[in-house]
């Protein structure tokens, strides 16, 4: 064999991801010539604290709190960013791809708030821009939706693409715990952040929804444009009634493609138990995808943690170390060619889960049968469940909706002295 090509590389950051990504480069480090054709040499990583980072690397000399450092250097091709957070990332990739260098990143929040730019400015500069661990972790999910995926009209996304809150929800409905019970067991076992607010309210699942519908409707989806809901007002008694009517709660991310334009949004979700995402438990994650030629495709796998996500980091490592050598570097830009319409959620049609806490006396069942036929919901179910005190529990299952005429209804209802609370409204599958 020829000798190899020697690509330098330079990490910025080295947390959880970063660390994650320096041990696998060093695990592979002997077969990487013949896999990727080139010799990969970490040169430069930035770090906050030389002193603390000098403890995780074979050589501290590597090590820089310089940013300039790495951009004036004309040697380093691939730059990989797993600091996190907007600023300065953000202003160190759009430096980096101005000064022909190649990125990789693990940032989800970026990459929804500011994927337009960046990628402009990788076209611009002819490199590559590679984020396949900022969705799903270890999952690879952004390539195939990319590459291998291409040639379908894809037409839904559905996922769960957190690993925080389907680990909580998992133990809600196999231990019978309440929510902050299981959040409190996550915590301690280091599956939630001390700040679990961006997992539990749905909003990191929602920066990871408006990437994939982004790349699979080709049409540019913000953070802003997904609706989200997360998981905090769910309950044992939820869980305990989802089961006995053959379904499980997930935190869902939906994204579709519709006639009226894209509706993208992530809320808690009955669905049947016997649909594969129900069996999706623990910390795992699954994206389920529906195109007209491949028809159904799933995508499961470890959704975070260093490993998973320092596998993905990697991949696109390979990927760009490989076009280098064959001086193709920027082949495939931001896909979003199109300029299609979001989908308004008061015009979305679901069917629902209503639980509510009614006065036990009769004339109460027709009054609210009376109030969602005057606002064009058809109801397909409704049970008594147990009495409380001088309350009775009722639950309904709603057919198919627009969600501003579900709204309407319930307006009515918190204006009803025999509607005495409605604990619960989920969207059902």
């Amino acid at each position: 064999m020829n000798e190899a090509k020697k690509i330098n590389i330079a990490l910025l950051g080295l947390g959880t991801v970063g660390t994650g990504v320096y041990k696998v480069l060093k695990m592979q480090e002997e077969e990487i010539p013949r896999k990727v054709g080139a010799e990969l040499a970490v040169k430069k990583i930035l770090v906050r604290d030389l002193k603390k980072a000098a403890l995780k690397v074979d050589d501290p000399s590597v090590l820089t709190n310089d940013w300039k450092e790495i951009l004036d250097d004309e040697s380093i091709e691939i730059v990989v960013e797993v600091m996190g957070g907007m600023e300065p990332a953000r202003t160190y990739m759009m430096e980096a791809l101005a000064a022909g260098k190649n990125v990789v990143t693990a940032n989800k929040d970026l990459m929804a708030e500011s994927g337009r730019e960046l990628f402009d400015m990788a076209e611009q500069s002819q490199k590559d821009l590679l984020f396949e661990a900022a969705v799903a972790g270890g999952i690879p999910i952004i390539s195939p939706l990319k590459q291998s995926l291409a040639g379908n009209h894809l037409t839904e996304i559905i996922g769960i693409v957190n690993g925080t809150t389907n680990f909580i929800l998992t133990k809600m409905t196999s231990e019978g715990m309440e929510f902050n019970e299981a959040l409190s067991l996550a915590t301690e076992l280091g599956y939630a952040e001390a700040d679990p607010t961006a997992d539990v309210e749905g909003l990191d699942a929602g920066r990871k929804m408006a990437i994939m519908a982004s790349i699979a409707f080709n049409s540019r989806v913000t953070f802003r444009d997904v609706y989200t809901e997360g998981i905090t007002r769910i309950t044992a008694t939820d869980i305990r009634y989802a089961k006995e009517m053959g379904c499980d709660i997930k935190l869902l991310g939906v994204a579709r493609n519709t006639q009226e334009g894209i509706e993208v949004r992530v809320h808690p979700m009955l669905i049947p138990s016997t649909h594969p995402l129900a069996s999706v438990n623990d910390s795992f994650n699954a994206v389920f995808v529906h195109g007209d030629a491949v028809d159904d495709a799933m995508f499961y796998g470890r959704g975070a943690g260093e490993m998973p996500t320092a596998s993905a980091v990697v991949g696109d490592i390979f990927e760009i170390a490989r076009n280098i050598r064959f001086g193709c570097n920027g082949r495939i830009s931001c896909t979003c060619y199109k300029e299609l319409p979001i989908k308004k959620m008061e015009e979305i049609e679901s069917r629902y889960f209503i639980r509510m806490q009614v006065e036990d006396r009769y004339g109460v069942l027709a009054s609210i049968a009376s109030v969602f036929g005057n606002n064009c919901v058809s109801i397909a179910r409704i049970v008594q469940k147990e009495k409380k005190n001088d309350a009775a529990e009722l639950v309904v299952i709603t057919d198919k909706v627009r969600e501003r005429h579900l709204n309407d209804s319930l307006t009515i209802f918190k204006g009803m002295s025999m509607v005495k609370e409605i604990p619960a409204v989920i969207r059902v599958y």
